[in-house]
């Protein structure tokens, strides 16, 4: 019978739990089973017998240990505490020590005390963490328990992915005592970020549950409204304000890069705005817009005024209409056309998903975790118009793999043949340490015993790891002749799980974030290339890394500024023979199956810090508010000193690495890890090493085996690496931004950079005659433009060993950092608020 329980302030200590007394207490719950409500635990159809039996075998079997919770000496909760490695979940998720499963079922009551359930979940979680000595607790609701989902969020939990049981669907979800004791100091009705996220997800997982997280790549619709489901964000409203979005992008950068020259209608205003027009090859079709020029011949356009006349006649904003329209302009190659348009097509498709599915603001994000981060972030290259093709996805794959539906799945593993393989990692570490740490002891056994049962012997292999689309839409076929033979074989699946990043093919593994990235093969075409990795380059991989990891360490000045990098501690690559003998010059074809394993970030934190996507501070949300912007109102620091502490832990190491070294990287957002601390950079790592470093000097002294590393670069485009890759390509948009907001002029903003630039000069004179030839206070510099490469070749933009020789160059920048070179250093610009 349902309880009357006084209302009152509820206390933990008037909570109490016992163990289960069978001939005491199954008379009172049985009773509480068989209510409407308790349809999801699953024991409404049970008599009281058939209860005390179930509990008595469970218990004998040590299968369960089950509690009852008073409160005012009235029963009023029942807790079933297990140990997921006796249960389904050990073969669905990696158990670790310290793991419980629990089971929690309240009492009806006659008159419901506010806060009842909540103040039980909590005292249950305590009881398990405090007295039980737990380290991580697993529950496992059904998915459609919208409630209890609910009062996980409220307590800490963090939702991962849909799992089958063999009675229900389920959510699989983690408490850690760290989450749990931080969410009793929040308000339990203020939904938190991480909770709009899983609500999110629990949606998607109830509308995919027949698509579980089995590594298939689904061509076909698996349920009745499946192809309906794919297209949901695709609404009139929603198309016009993304194509709207790339229209204003591509008119931006396409005239910063000089393929456009708008005509100016208006003179300039008070402020530098005026009205623009852009005629098309159609004498009655023109683009018109209201635009100011800022520094580095950058377009701020005003995206609401930008319209598109065709006879006199407003039409509505359509980026592929507007290509086509300028087709001839961009000098896009008849036979590369096609694909550009599936390409810009494949963006606005993102970006409409984006716009319709984003879970957080740039509020919330400011106190996001890194991952939800990662997933939220929605321009991706701000520079490239057609910047999100993924040309090889279709529907059902975007919503699996791209990053940001935030979508868990695992990755597929594979045995092949040593004799047409290559491995290599860093001098600490070995194959077998390798696999046993992302692996286990476990799971290399049970690979083992397969290759055992084909009466192949296990020494004779290496496990690699493969991205399930790759496995399904190419390795299959591509690799069909290796399979049959017995040079590749497939192990299955791990427990572990992993979510894309925003560079598509490298993974988080979210199961164990201590765990290493692997970064694997996938043959789709994005932003100029197919998105293959060369074996050729695995052996060497972890070399150049080691390589660069010591020179880092061992600089007394990088040590000073935090910079490190995130190692590929090891690489492995299969040679396709057949590729090999029909292509003799450089191919995707020869690039399909490769993997590397990356370092985690997340044992670089220090207590109070957090980790952030540099591209972050480019975020800007549906609503048009700056992440930045929100992170310094969040530091209560002047804009004028973030951006300084800033420019200290980022620009600073890249300019060390430059004039110390000749080292370049590839400093765009995606790239770097910022260390964040009161919601101020810190300190960054710097990521993909071996495909985007480089030594700008062949006649540097470093082992054979790392030569690659070394490149010849003409004297007077090694500075580009600081110009076009950090000036052009970043400083350019996050000026943008900051005026915009009306927070920092951009002539403030560039006296910031030029300051940081003396500083490092004036502490480093050794290195003089090298700020003199390649000096960055130069009036202009030459300007490489990057979609004229993606424009003229979107299939291979830049020859990776010889990017020199793929520059496109137009008309110099003025440098906006010339003003302020020491010899003639201006007086501050005031920061003054903007109209």
């Amino acid at each position: 019978m349902p309880f009357n329980h006084h209302e009152h302030t509820l206390a933990a200590h008037e909570l109490t739990f016992v163990p289960l007394n069978l001939d005491k207490h199954i008379d009172i719950i049985q009773p509480w089973f068989q209510m409407d409500y308790a349809h999801f635990w699953g024991m409404q159809n049970m008599t009281v017998d058939e209860t005390r039996q179930f509990y008595a075998d469970h218990i004998a079997k040590q299968e369960l240990q089950v509690f009852i919770g008073y409160h005012q000496q009235q029963p009023s909760v029942v807790l079933e505490v297990y140990d997921p490695n006796t249960t389904e979940l050990k073969d669905l998720y990696p158990v670790q020590a310290g793991d419980v499963g629990m089971h929690f079922f309240t009492a009806p009551c006659q008159t419901p005390i506010k806060g009842f359930t909540l103040a039980w979940m909590r005292k249950t979680l305590q009881f398990l963490f405090e007295e039980r000595k737990s380290t991580r607790i697993v529950v496992e609701p059904d998915i459609h328990n919208d409630k209890i989902h609910q009062l996980n969020l409220a307590v800490g939990f963090t939702y991962t992915n849909a799992i089958t049981l063999s009675n229900k669907t389920a959510m699989l979800a983690f408490c850690l005592p760290l989450n749990f004791y931080a969410s009793l100091n929040r308000n339990p009705d203020q939904p938190t970020p991480y909770a709009e996220q899983a609500r999110v997800l629990i949606q998607h997982c109830k509308e995919q549950t027949t698509m579980t997280q089995q590594n298939h790549s689904p061509t076909t619709p698996n349920s009745p409204t499946a192809a309906i489901d794919v297209a949901e964000h695709l609404t009139p409203d929603v198309w016009q304000k993304v194509n709207r979005h790339l229209v204003c992008k591509a008119i931006a950068e396409f005239s910063h890069e000089q393929l456009f020259s708008p005509e100016a209608i208006t003179e300039p205003d008070a402020r530098g705005w005026a009205d623009y027009r852009l005629a098309t090859n159609n004498d009655n079709k023109y683009y018109q817009f209201r635009a100011k020029h800022m520094a580095l011949r950058h377009w701020r356009l005003d995206k609401a005024s930008i319209s598109c006349i065709d006879n006199q006649q407003p039409m509505p904003l359509d980026a592929l209409e507007f290509i086509i329209d300028f087709k001839d302009t961009l000098a896009i190659p008849d036979d590369k056309l096609p694909i550009y348009l599936d390409e810009i097509s494949s963006t606005l498709y993102g970006a409409a998903y984006k716009e319709v599915n984003a879970l957080f603001d740039s509020k919330a994000l400011a106190d996001a975790d890194y991952q939800q981060i990662e997933a939220a972030m929605t321009e991706g290259h701000p520079g490239f118009v057609a910047n999100n093709g993924r040309i090889g996805f279709n529907a059902f794959d975007f919503r699996q793999y791209a990053p940001e539906t935030g979508q868990a799945f695992q990755l597929v593993w594979i045995a092949v043949k040593k004799a047409k393989a290559v491995y290599g990692c860093v001098p600490e570490m070995d194959y077998n340490q390798l696999i046993e740490q992302d692996l286990g002891a476990e799971q290399i056994l049970a690979f083992k015993q397969r290759l055992s049962d084909l009466r192949l012997d296990p020494q004779d292999f290496i496990f690699m790891p493969v991205h399930p689309w790759q496995w399904y839409n190419k390795i299959n076929i591509v690799f069909a002749a290796d399979i049959a033979n017995q040079h590749i074989v497939s192990l299955g699946t791990t427990k572990d799980l992993y979510r894309a990043q925003q560079s598509i093919r490298t993974y988080f593994n979210i199961s164990d974030s201590s765990k290493h990235y692997v970064k694997t093969s996938l043959s789709i075409l994005n932003m100029g290339f197919m998105r293959g990795l060369s074996p050729y380059y695995m052996e060497g991989t972890p070399k150049i890394n080691a390589y660069l990891d010591d020179l880092i360490n061992q600089d007394a000045e990088l040590n000073r500024y935090g910079f490190t990098i995130l190692r590929e501690v090891a690489a492995a690559g299969y040679r396709n023979h057949y590729f090999e003998k029909a292509c003799t010059n450089d191919s995707p074809s020869k690039k399909m199956l490769s993997a590397l394993w990356r370092e985690s970030p997340m044992s670089r934190l220090n207590e109070g810090e957090s980790l952030m996507s540099m591209t972050a501070l480019l975020h800007v949300d549906r609503n048009d508010q700056s992440l930045l912007v929100e992170l310094m109102r969040r530091s209560n620091l002047n804009p004028s000193v973030w951006i300084e502490q800033y420019l200290k832990a980022f620009l600073q190491p890249l300019l060390h690495c430059f004039y110390a070294y000749d080292l370049v990287f590839m400093p765009h957002g995606e790239n770097l890890i910022l260390i964040m601390e009161n919601h101020v950079p810190s300190r960054v790592i710097m990521k993909d090493i071996a495909e985007e470093s480089a030594i700008l000097n062949k006649d540097t002294d470093i082992p054979d085996d790392i030569a690659r590393l070394a490149i010849e670069m003409p004297e007077d485009y090694k500075i580009l690496g600081i110009f076009i890759d950090v000036f052009d390509g970043y400083f350019r948009h996050m000026s943008h931004i900051l005026e915009e907001n009306n927070v920092m002029i951009e002539d403030e903003f560039w006296r910031l950079v030029a300051n940081t630039a003396i500083e490092y000069q004036e502490e480093h004179p050794q290195f003089k005659d090298k700020f003199q030839s390649r000096n960055i206070f130069a009036k202009d510099f030459a300007h490489s433009c990057l979609n004229r490469l993606q424009l003229k070749n979107n299939l291979q933009m830049v020859n990776i060993a010889d990017p020199a020789s793929s520059f496109i160059m137009v008309d110099p920048l003025p440098n906006p950092l010339a003003p302020f070179a020491p010899s003639r250093k201006a007086q501050s610009v005031a920061t003054e608020a903007i109209d």
